[in-house]
């Protein structure tokens, strides 16, 4: 037992197996009996933020469990100096992995916590590139700090990086541009996915969000592709979000209507929509003396965001006023030409070329 090899006798690696196994048992009862127990406990609750503690736990403070008991078990050894600062360097490192995977944890969940919060369930699909930028973001700090850690002076790192950097933003400034860009469309949210929207001559339903383009379906079944800084430098129309739609439309009657059927003609148009669902009548008006008929205009909006509600709507409408116009013998009017022919003076000469007070009085016979 009190033979040495390697600095170390015996009687100490068994030491140091005993702490490893026992080390390891215990953890492995805290993990199949404490947490699990957590777990249900935990699992009827409506609030989130204990199942994110017990995840913490499991991805960051089980991994520092187990190296604690190695670290702990080593070090009762007389180790030789580059073994010790390998032991320094792992630990460093997890330590660096595991509260970087934590944080970027933390962020995701609150992320999440926060849109559901606001009821925009469709955003979360977008998480996706939020965390990945981020990630991005954090795992290069926590390199940086690893490194200045093992001794290494990240001020040249950092000022070598920085004139590379200029060189790579000058080469990609586009694709830079797009990405802060899809940072605005994710928390500005002028638009989701699922929202129908035109811009300019374009229009379409949203279909991805992504870290440079957004995926649009157009009406005519193809795919527009726009990039994010198009789309936040453009006067962008969003019809998901119209609480209701106002409709302005105008008809026109003859000219020969009489005045009593004008005055009826606001009335009945305000009958037609007000009989429909989902309308909220505005005003109806004789407004207008046309070049070939007597227009009416009329207001009134659709309660709904939905266009083929409009549409019936609207058609529901007009065939009332088709009825009840011939009910009431009102006639539409059409394009039309009235051509008046008048006979000038000398269209009254006869065909010799005398008038009628030039003739001579045997003419007549």
């Amino acid at each position: 037992m009190e033979q040495i090899f390697f600095g170390n006798t015996v009687k100490s690696y068994l030491i140091v197996v005993g702490i490893i196994v026992a080390g390891l048992l215990i953890i492995r009862i805290f993990k199949y009996v404490f947490l699990n127990w957590l777990r249900r406990k935990v699992a009827g609750t409506s609030n989130t933020l204990d199942d994110f503690l017990i995840q913490g736990l499991s991805t960051a403070f089980l991994p520092l469990l187990y190296y604690g008991v190695f670290y702990y078990a080593l070090n009762l050894l007389e180790l030789p100096p580059w073994l010790n600062r390998a032991l320094d360097i792992a630990g460093m490192f997890l330590w660096t992995f595991l509260i970087t995977r934590l944080i970027i944890f933390a962020i995701r969940y609150f992320l999440q916590n926060y849109l559901e919060k606001r009821g925009q369930h469709t955003a979360i699909t977008q998480l996706r590139g939020i965390t990945l930028i981020v990630s991005m973001v954090i795992w290069s700090l926590a390199i940086l700090f690893f490194i200045n850690n093992l001794g290494y002076n990240v001020a040249t790192i950092l000022t070598g990086l920085g004139i590379g950097g200029i060189a790579i933003a000058l080469a990609t400034q586009t694709i830079l541009a797009d990405l802060f860009n899809y940072f605005v469309l994710f928390f500005d949210r002028p638009f989701e996915v699922g929202d129908f929207i035109v811009v300019e001559d374009k229009s379409g339903t949203v279909e991805a969000i992504g870290i440079k383009t957004t995926r649009v379906r157009a009406l005519t079944g193809e795919q527009l592709i726009f990039s994010n800084t198009d789309l936040t430098n453009s006067r962008l129309h969003n019809f998901k979000r119209m609480q209701r739609r106002r409709v302005v439309f105008t008809i026109g009657v003859t000219y020969s209507t009489p005045k009593e059927k004008l005055e009826k003609i606001p009335q009945i148009i305000q009958e037609a929509i007000t009989q429909q669902a989902d309308t909220l009548f505005d005003r109806a008006h004789f407004t207008s003396l046309g070049d070939f008929s007597l227009i009416f205009e009329s207001v009134y909006f659709v309660l709904t965001d939905n266009y083929n509600r409009y549409m019936d709507i609207q058609q529901a409408i007009n065939l009332y006023l088709y009825d009840t116009f011939n009910r009431e013998r009102i006639e539409f009017a059409f394009p039309t030409q009235s051509m008046i022919v008048q006979k000038s003076p000398d269209d009254l000469t006869d065909p010799d070329g005398k008038s009628g007070d030039e003739r001579l009085p045997g003419d007549d016979g």
